[in-house]
């Protein structure tokens, strides 16, 4: 009885069906940062399920903001942070990788971008309320269009939060365009009250001007056109940066994200090393993403199901065939 049962289960076997599952290349949890805002979120998530399904991993998230998870990372208390913007790195990745604690592995996403931002209705088609309005410069002559109820005779531009780095860019932006004047300088308490002030006014169509950044859920969900600055420029940024009173502004650089990793990672996890080395989406995909998840009032974990139901064009080609096999096959 026992010869019967041990031949069925190598026929089984070498048919394919009831094949073992992959035994994780780790003999702990998968350790990810669990940084919380939306994309990081999302590629987490994304990369979560596929390291579980696909590979056979416990993950556990470390939660924390991005500089204390860096030394994490650093020590070998994370593993995975999914998101480093290499234009502006925090200074902890750039000491642990000069120290060759940490490395970068696949791009999670070449072009995230910020600026300033006006809705297309705004600036084109035929109802277009300010046709001539293309760089920062030319808000000068609309500002009655973006009237500040509060502040008579200004107009209002939305930063972004008070305290983040942006803000303090922003802020000398406003005074090298000659708009300090002009322009009240709107700073939210927190990200979500800026944007719900945003998002009123792109609902209802009204006049608005304001900084953000993609990947994102707003420029997923809107049509937006983002306002022309000089090129980016390395040295007039780190003017506009270190100066407290600079003369010059340049466009925000064009951040390749990246994938850091604990160095020691790729050693005892090659496979999977080699899955993060693979990843790669869109700043475009990411915000599109972002917006359906946003509009479904779903989360994260709910979304990153829904990408692997609906893109495997993009992400099974990060892993090798019967990986991405599996993985689907657990959708």
């Amino acid at each position: 009885m026992m010869k019967a049962l041990l031949g069925a289960a190598t026929l089984a076997l070498g048919l394919g069906l009831g094949a073992p599952a992959m035994a994780c290349e780790l003999d702990r949890p998968l350790k990810m940062a669990g940084l919380d805002y939306d994309s990081a979120a999302f590629h987490t998530a994304v990369a979560s399920a596929i390291a579980e399904r696909g590979f056979g991993c416990k993950v556990e998230r470390v939660p924390g903001v991005v500089a204390p998870l860096v030394n994490g990372l650093a020590r070998g208390d994370v593993d995975i942070v999914m998101e480093i913007w290499m234009a502006n790195p925090v200074d902890a990745w750039v000491k642990a990788a000069e120290a060759g604690k940490v490395e970068p592995l696949g791009t999670t996403f070449p072009d995230a971008s910020e600026g300033w931002f006006v809705p297309r209705y705004l600036v084109s088609g035929p109802d277009a309320k300010a046709p001539d309005l293309k760089t920062p410069q030319d808000l000068k002559r609309y500002k009655a269009l973006f009237a500040d109820p509060e502040e008579p005779g200004k107009g209002r531009f939305y930063n972004c939060v008070a305290g983040w780095v942006c803000e303090g860019i922003n802020t000398k932006k406003l005074a090298v365009y000659g708009l300090a004047e002009d322009f009240t300088n709107t700073r939210g308490g927190s990200g979500e009250a800026l944007v719900a002030a945003i998002e009123a006014a792109l609902k209802r169509k009204r006049p608005v001007v304001f900084y953000y950044w993609g990947p994102s859920w707003v420029l997923g969900a809107y049509d937006l056109v983002k306002l022309e600055e000089a090129p980016f420029d390395a040295s007039v940024w780190a003017e506009l940066k270190a100066s407290d009173n600079p003369k010059r502004a340049t466009a925000y650089p064009t951040s390749k994200v990246v994938i850091g990793a604990n160095i020691d990672l790729a050693k005892k996890a090659p496979q999977l090393a080699s899955f993060f080395k693979s990843y790669g989406t869109t700043s475009d995909v990411t915000s599109k993403m972002l917006a359906e998840a946003r509009e479904k009032g779903v989360t994260p974990e709910q979304q990153a199901l829904v990408f692997l139901k609906t893109q495997g064009d993009i992400w099974k080609k990060w892993l090798p065939a019967d990986i991405a096999s599996k993985v689907a096959a657990s959708l």
